[in-house]
């Protein structure tokens, strides 16, 4: 039914599967253990309390529970695979997100790796003009993907290095822009308002763009992105998510509290340091991989 990367999904969620069934008791303390598989996997108190008073309310017992647990998770994660956005006739502009050590860069180059296997052109704009090791890292990743990258010196305006990729990028009629920008929080106001003026260049020089804004989360970080994904939603604004390293974690359960609390899509998954280690996610193959 799966293929090969169902397998390597498989893998890369082994911790979080463990420290999710090892708790569970077969005895009246089984609702505790379920509620500490929960809290230790970071589905996060409140996903977790909502799931177990259901289950309890439709009197479940233990050994059935297993799978009342997989299908109220897959109820939770729907069927949908949410695709990136590639617009017809002009260049699909993807602006990436997040706080610093997310994973931002090698997730753009990954995804540049991905989307050049798959026939398209890609430019990497590299508007992280703040961090000393940004732009040198970002070449690298455009080297090794063959991807196109456009660059300015290092404190160049963001903005104008965006301009300047977008102009590029229809100029070489190239499918995809892939834009990198530096880590910021939420609460870094001047760097919000820099973040709203890069979307306000990209709408202007193309209608509709940036077709995709990306937060890419660290999953390790657990319940603190969830928090990150809920203030970038807020002051930014976010079309999907893009979890990084998921296979270094148990904390994938984090998946289902952005599905639950959000409703935010999932759009890619990071499952290791490879270049094709990249995919696109895919909720039911999440819940077979995470249950099996």
């Amino acid at each position: 039914m799966f293929g090969k990367w169902f397998d390597r999904l498989k893998k890369a969620l082994n911790p979080t599967r463990v420290g999710f069934f090892k708790f569970f008791a077969k005895d009246e303390n089984v609702w505790d253990e379920v509620e500490e598989a929960f809290i230790n996997t970071d589905v996060g108190i409140e996903t977790a309390l909502k799931i177990i008073e259901e289950l309890r309310n439709s009197k479940i017992k233990p050994d059935g529970l297993r799978m009342a647990l997989k299908e109220k998770i897959g109820s939770i994660m729907g069927t949908q695979v949410s695709c990136l956005n590639f617009p017809s006739n002009m260049p699909a502009i993807f602006l990436f997100i997040g706080v610093n050590g997310s994973g931002k860069t090698t997730t753009i180059g990954k995804l540049a790796f991905k989307l050049k296997q798959e026939g398209k052109s890609v430019l990497i704009a590299a508007a992280d003009t703040y961090r000393a090791a940004a732009i040198p890292q970002l070449e690298e990743w455009a080297k090794r993907s063959k991807a196109e990258i456009l660059k300015q010196q290092e404190g160049a305006d963001p903005g104008a290095v965006v301009y300047d990729a977008i102009d590029a990028a229809i100029a070489r009629n190239i499918d995809v822009v892939l834009i990198d920008t530096a880590g910021r929080l939420h609460t870094k106001h001047h760097l919000i308002r820099e973040m709203k003026k890069i979307r306000e260049i990209c709408e202007k020089k193309i209608p509709g763009a940036p077709h995709e804004i990306l937060l890419v989360l660290d999953a390790v970080s657990g319940q603190n992105g969830l928090i990150q994904a809920q203030n970038f939603l807020e002051s930014v604004g976010i079309s999907g998510i893009v979890l990084t390293k998921l296979d270094g974690t148990a904390k994938g359960g984090i998946i289902i509290a952005i599905a639950d609390k959000l409703k935010l899509p999932v759009k890619l998954i990071g499952i290791g340091e490879g270049l094709e280690d990249i995919g696109e996610f895919n909720p039911v193959e999440f819940v077979e991989a995470l249950f099996e």
